[in-house]
């Protein structure tokens, strides 16, 4: 019987051994990109912070909001971070700069790029104003993620708005087509009118928005609708140009309102919720799913240190054999 000659089946093991190594430490690899869940959900409860608590909004308005004659509004949305603060972060130095929306409140863009995460959790908790205190309703691992959006998580799209024209300067049409037909399309369809919400007091289209608050089409379309399992440029890998491509893209589809001046508002929810694919279980099945997902990548790591061991074992056998 011809022995098998071990000498060259420790190179072709060394390289099986890598691709095995690969296959199983590729989707922690990528889950490791996107293990900082902390902005989006910053995000989010910067635009709504009830909504993504699931929670009722405090009665009343809120009480910065008598130091203000300006804006009219009354009742929750002078809760929200975005009422004070507007979709492109600068306060009464951008979007909310006039109109219905102007509070005279400042931004937060140039304090998120100049002050510690501990320095806005002071300002968010009622340290620096009493009346500026959220923090019988946000807990401290929600001021945290608040706090990490505003220090990292902002954007300055003015430099690629048309402050004019509310058109995307410097944006892809293309990229943005293919971005949006493979992500946005089975939900808002591919002329944006399948999924209509609540814009100016009227139902409206993703057209519609993308014209008249480009500032707010970027952040939903980063970090979604709170209350809802939108799927979201931030989870997707999107890069803020992607994000402004996309915009390029959906300012071309028909809008169901006639563009207006730049006068962005607060109220909106999309009829229905979306799915999105993956995330946190919601069910017994998904959790299910979950578990033994987990089960099968604890065994696969499981065969991959069997199978060097045996590696080991073979080799030292093939060194004892060519010493002979």
């Amino acid at each position: 019987m011809k022995r098998i000659d071990l000498a060259w089946f420790f190179p072709i093991y060394v390289i099986l051994l890598a691709g095995s190594f690969w296959t199983i430490a590729q989707p922690s690899l990528v889950l490791a990109q996107n293990a900082d869940d902390e902005i989006p959900r910053g995000a989010a409860l910067f635009d709504n912070w009830w909504a993504a608590l699931s929670k009722q909004p405090p009665k009343g308005d809120m009480p910065l909001w008598s130091r203000q004659s300006t804006n009219t509004r009354s009742g929750p949305d002078t809760w929200r971070c975005v009422t004070c603060h507007g979709w492109d972060y600068q306060g009464k130095d951008g979007a909310y700069r006039a109109g219905s929306n102007y509070t005279g409140f400042p931004g937060i863009y140039q304090a998120g790029q100049s002050k510690k995460p501990e320095e806005i959790i002071r300002q968010l908790d009622g340290s620096r104003d009493p009346s500026h205190d959220f923090s019988p309703y946000l807990s401290k691992a929600d001021l945290n993620a608040l706090a990490k959006f505003i220090t990292t998580g902002l954007i300055d799209d003015n430099k690629f708005i048309d402050l004019t024209t509310l058109k995307t300067l410097n944006g892809n049409s293309e990229n943005g087509q293919k971005l949006y037909e493979e992500q946005c399309a089975s939900c808002h369809g591919m002329d944006g009118a399948g999924l209509k919400f609540r814009f100016e007091g009227m139902d409206a289209t993703l057209g519609t928005l993308a014209n008249q608050d480009p500032w707010r089409f970027l952040h939903k379309s980063r970090f979604g609708t709170p209350g809802t399992e939108m799927v979201i440029g931030y989870n997707l890998g999107w890069t803020p140009q992607d994000g402004r491509d996309v915009l390029k893209y959906a300012q071309s589809l028909p809008a169901s309102q006639k563009a207006s001046p730049p006068a962005p508002v607060m109220p909106e929810r999309p009829a229905t919720s979306p799915q999105q694919p993956g995330g946190p279980a919601t069910s017994f099945f998904t959790s299910l799913l979950t578990a033994l997902s987990v089960m099968a990548a604890g065994l696969g790591f499981n065969i991959l240190v069997a199978a060097a061991l045996v590696g080991i074992i073979l080799l030292l056998v093939w060194v004892i054999r060519s010493r002979k």
